[in-house]
């Protein structure tokens, strides 16, 4: 059973098709690996006997002749897509023990094409940090090590959890959020594929917020191709999302394998930052030679307000997080923590219930939003927004998509960073760009660095053309040929 897991979720789909094995078969194969990892903690919550009852009810639609494009396939979902009957926390002691009475779109359209929930994944909490250090539940484990041993290693985050039981063989696939890096810089931690989507892309009905305005749901796969399909399923227009975009979804797995040649790719010179690892560089340079050698020109564009993107999007994003996370305040779910009026409840339940990087974020939120201050910082931070979209438009009048790398280095240790929240924030110095201005943006692994952790490179493409990213990020693994896999040592 064991080599069930070693499956691509199209390998898998192929192999159910083909009556090779069961959904029930394959579901408990992944189910005694999420058992056998419980050291990484990468589930919050396993739901064993939903995911076999999900897995029959797969396997007599198979032999109906009812399949969809994901039946039978068992998947993890992060923590903060609500699902029916199924506890959903944001990875935050705030939501306690709530369970959703509805079930967020983009879960419910996998489970409508046939997908197996095997559990909730862990998270850094509300999705406010870039190690999965922040989560209630405490942090993922990432499955790869520095060779020669050393310090458990993060997965990154906010979708570590989803990270990490992919790269260690305990689903298919998974869903994810990406706020400013979220999917992305985990996937390059991993050695996975992730993909942020366009802004409105995929549903947000049914995904606890953070930052309205950039919140994007979408996969982590182990293949460009298995990313394509999980997108496919995820994406739709959904009139509960006032910023749903009204569009087809289109098959993006027949994007993969087509040739790329005569595409313009840029490559932006504010991406060269002053101490970038020569792993990294490195790395760029070579997946500019695979792309030149599948018959793709290179031009070198600039996107001038790149600098101000991180400093932007800390004022942006807690914004919007200190609005959204006012309806937590013990009253109508969650966390309550009673005091001698009113307002020392509120006050009590919220110190309680939230981790120090949420309040940190609130904080600052409150205070960017505040009379005095709110032209000063969060207007402006707007304007900045703006030139960088702006940046983008002019540099996709002249190529068809981006290359850069997706973090600044490999996988750094557990506790490395914990301190310096402003280290922290660094990591999404090459992924905020995208979230601010709506594009899509994928990372793939590319190769390896000194101590044998995984580095990804990022595409950015135009609003609403993930195709050529798939067919670009297709010719890229291709040309990168990267199997590595971590060693199993939980």
């Amino acid at each position: 059973m064991a080599g069930l897991t070693d499956l691509t979720l199209k390998a898998a789909l192929d192999g159910l098709a083909a009556k090779a094995f069961s959904s029930e078969e394959i579901t408990r194969a992944h189910l005694e690996a999420v058992e056998a990892a419980r050291p990484l903690n990468a589930f919050v919550l396993e739901t064993p006997e939903r995911a076999l009852d999900m897995a029959r009810a797969a396997d007599a639609r198979r032999a109906r002749g009812e399949a969809g494009p994901l039946e039978g396939a068992p998947i993890g979902i992060k923590d903060l897509f609500c699902t029916e009957g199924v506890r959903t926390t944001a990875c935050s002691d705030i939501l306690a023990d709530f369970t959703p009475t509805y079930e967020s779109t983009v879960t419910a359209n996998l489970f409508r094409d046939g997908a197996v929930m095997l559990g909730k994944l862990n998270m850094d909490q509300f999705a406010m940090g870039s190690s999965n250090e922040t989560s209630s539940f405490g942090p993922v484990v990432n499955p790869w090590r520095r060779a020669g041993g050393g310090p458990d290693l993060t997965p990154g985050g906010s979708s570590g959890g989803s990270a990490a039981a992919v790269a260690a063989r305990l689903c298919l696939g998974a869903t994810a959020t990406d706020t400013g890096g979220s999917i992305r810089q985990p996937a390059a931690f991993t050695g996975t594929v992730g993909i942020k989507p366009t802004y409105g892309r995929c549903s947000r009905w049914g995904i606890v917020a953070f930052a309205s305005s950039l919140d994007q749901a979408g996969p982590i796969a182990r293949t460009v191709e298995d990313a394509a399909i999980l997108l496919t399923s995820m994406a739709g227009h959904d009139p509960r999302d006032s910023t749903s975009l009204p569009v087809e979804t289109p098959d993006f797995a027949g994007f993969v394998g087509k040739s790329v040649k005569g595409l313009r790719i840029g490559v932006p010179k504010e991406y060269r930052v002053d101490g970038m690892p020569a792993e990294i560089d490195a790395l760029w340079e070579q997946g500019i030679a695979w792309l030149k050698d599948a018959g793709c020109e290179i031009v070198e564009v600039a996107l001038p307000h790149t600098r101000y993107a991180l400093p932007a999007y800390y004022i942006v994003a807690p914004a919007e997080a200190s609005s959204n996370l006012a309806r937590y305040d013990g009253m109508r779910y969650g966390l309550r923590v009673e005091g001698a009026n009113l307002l020392e409840t509120y006050e009590q339940t919220r110190a309680r219930g939230f981790g120090e990087e949420v309040k940190r974020r609130i904080l600052i939120g409150a205070y960017v939003l505040s009379a005095g201050y709110y032209d000063a910082y969060y207007l402006k931070a707007l304007k900045v927004r703006r030139r960088i979209a702006e940046d983008f438009d002019r540099a996709f009048e002249k190529v068809d998509a981006l290359l850069t790398p997706t973090a600044p280095s490999a996988a750094f240790a557990l506790g490395e960073n914990a301190s310096d929240p402003v280290a922290m924030y660094l990591n999404d110095i090459f992924t905020v760009t995208v979230n601010l201005a709506g594009l899509p943006g994928m990372s793939l692994p590319a190769g390896v660095d000194a101590a044998g952790l995984p580095l990804g490179l990022q595409l950015i493409g135009r609003a609403l053309d993930e195709g050529t990213l798939f067919s670009l990020g297709g010719a890229l693994e291709k040309a990168a040929d990267f199997r590595g896999r971590p060693e199993r040592w939980w």
